[in-house]
C-alpha cells in the first residue's frame, strides 16, 4: 500500500512539474525557446543565387524550413505581418572530390550547400541575426552518378540546414 501511494505521489509530482514547465510558454521539448508572445512567422522564398543553380532547390529549402517551424513549434506560418521573418538566398551549391583513386578518378564526392539567412525578430530585435549556414553530404559516385542521388542528397542537406537555422533562431545555440 505504501509503495502504491509513493508511486502515485511521484507521478503527480512529475505531471505537475511538466505542466509548470510547459505552461510557461518559454521552453518546449523540441529545445526551442520561443517567447509566449510570439505567435507567427513569415518565411520568404529563398532565392537561388549560387553559381550552379538547381531549379527546385529554392522551393525545397523554403518548404523544408516551413515544415521545420510547423513541426517543431506552435508558431503559425503566414505570408506577411509576422512576429518574425526568415529570408535569405542560396549562395553556394558545390560538388567536389573528396577521395581520389590511383588513376586520378574520384570515387567519393561532397555536395555542399550554403545559405545566407536573415532572421528578423520583430518582438525582440536584439535576437535578430544575419548569418551563413553551410552543410554537406559525402556520397559515392561508383555505379551511381550524382544525378541519380541528387534529390536525396539535397533533402538530407536541407534537413540539416533547417535544423541549424531553427536552432539559431529559437534555441539560442
Amino acid at each position: 500500500m505504501i509503495k502504491f501511494i509513493s508511486k502515485k505521489i511521484g507521478v503527480l509530482f512529475v505531471v505537475s512539474l511538466l505542466s509548470t514547465i510547459q505552461s510557461c510558454g518559454i521552453y518546449s521539448f523540441s529545445g526551442a525557446s520561443i517567447p509566449e508572445t510570439m505567435k507567427t512567422v513569415s518565411i520568404r522564398n529563398f532565392e537561388n543565387t549560387a553559381p550552379l543553380v538547381i531549379p527546385y532547390l529554392s522551393q525545397q529549402l523554403t518548404k523544408a524550413l516551413e515544415d521545420r517551424v510547423r513541426n517543431n513549434s506552435r508558431l503559425s506560418v503566414i505570408r506577411s505581418d509576422a512576429d518574425a521573418i526568415f529570408e535569405g538566398r542560396i549562395t553556394g551549391y558545390n560538388v567536389s572530390a573528396t577521395a581520389v583513386q590511383g588513376n586520378n578518378q574520384s570515387t567519393t564526392s561532397r555536395l555542399t550547400i550554403t545559405v545566407h539567412v536573415k532572421y528578423q525578430n520583430n518582438l525582440k530585435p536584439e535576437l535578430s541575426f544575419e548569418q551563413d549556414f553551410t552543410q554537406f553530404k559525402d556520397f559515392s559516385i561508383v555505379g551511381k552518378p550524382l544525378e541519380a542521388q541528387q534529390q536525396d542528397l539535397i533533402t538530407d542537406i536541407n534537413q540539416r540546414l533547417t535544423e541549424d537555422i531553427f536552432n539559431r533562431a529559437f534555441a539560442n545555440w
